[in-house]
């Protein structure tokens, strides 16, 4: 296929409002989209209702931006899919992590997503096995990965402490990071960011945990750009430990940074790794104590060093202009 942008126009690009990463993130490929293609069209949702039925429209899709449940949420995207032929880019994808009562619900939901669609994409191959794995969609599913958005730290003094970024929600890894933390001599923990929705208890009974174990957990909340880049750039250590991953906007902000963060092992980090060579330290599980410390001693080898950095925002548009340009009428 081509890599010219096809003179097609694209879907109205669909995107929410507020700080949930998906909407954040749908915005600015949306932003991207529109600087490479003057003729695009962003829409909100309360604005559907004067798009004239037909019109094609792209939406990126997790069950909790789309309604207070799965069931709503299928609902509201499969009524989209009925009034325009529809596009979508997944995220979050159901898997064993959800637990026993939500994952069949989630399962539910993304595979009444994917028959109502007229094509799917979603953020790495990781996620298009998952969505096999589950049993929620077996057809074509194109891969456009997370882009890295370049914006370097300048060296900092160390907090000589680990540091895991993004939301606090279990299975993340906080825990494991916290293990290994305790194992490798750490007294420090830093989580940089805020608990999701509905887990703040969660968050409150990890620093008891750590206290009890004797580290010091502090908690930034959310921080703007300029005051994340000055405390990614004091972590000692960034871990990324995830027990289950969908597509990490964690890993990738990371990278963005500049810092090279330790990565406990998995078939998305595998992934990752190979996309952008050079910028995670690959590591198995029971090895992270072992690599917090030996990263401690050699601050140097967790900053990659790596320029330019593989595909960035315009690589991603430019990748969704590509396959909405080669999808059949």
């Amino acid at each position: 296929m081509s890599l010219q942008t096809p003179d097609a126009a694209p879907p109205v690009l669909l995107v929410h409002p507020g700080p949930h990463g998906v909407a954040v993130y749908a915005r600015e490929i949306a932003a991207e989209v529109v600087r490479l293609t003057p003729g695009a069209r962003i829409a909100t949702p309360d604005a559907l209702a004067v798009l004239a039925p037909g019109s094609p429209v792209h939406a990126h899709v997790t069950d909790r931006l789309w309604g207070a449940s799965p069931e709503e949420a299928t609902r509201t995207v499969v009524a989209l899919a009925a009034r325009h032929p529809l596009t979508v880019t997944l995220h979050d994808v159901p898997q064993e992590s959800d637990g026993e009562r939500n994952r069949p619900r989630r399962r539910a939901f993304y595979r009444a997503v994917t028959e109502a669609a007229r094509a799917v994409a979603v953020n790495s191959a990781h996620e298009r096995e998952l969505l096999r794995e589950e049993d929620v969609w077996h057809g074509d599913i194109a891969v456009v990965p997370l882009p890295v958005d370049e914006r370097p730290a300048s060296v900092a003094s160390s907090d000589d402490g680990v540091g895991v970024l993004g939301y606090f929600y279990p299975g993340k890894g906080h825990d494991e990071a916290l293990a290994a933390a305790v194992a490798a001599g750490v007294p420090r923990l830093t989580v940089l960011g805020r608990a999701s929705e509905g887990h703040a208890a969660d968050l409150d009974a990890f620093v008891r945990r750590a206290d009890a174990v004797g580290v010091s957990v502090e908690v930034t909340g959310w921080l703007d750009d300029a005051d994340m880049a000055a405390r990614v750039a004091r972590v000692a250590v960034p871990v990324i430990a995830h027990r289950h991953v969908s597509a990490s906007g964690s890993l990738t902000s990371w990278i963005g940074w500049g810092r090279r963060p330790l990565a406990v092992r998995n078939r998305y980090v595998d992934e990752m790794a190979q996309l952008r060579p050079g910028t995670l330290a690959v590591v198995e599980s029971e090895a992270l104590a072992g690599a917090i410390a030996a990263a401690r001693a050699d601050a140097s080898s967790t900053w990659h060093g790596v320029a330019p950095l593989p595909f960035g925002r315009a690589d991603a548009a430019r990748a969704y202009l590509r396959w909405w340009g080669g999808l059949a009428p």
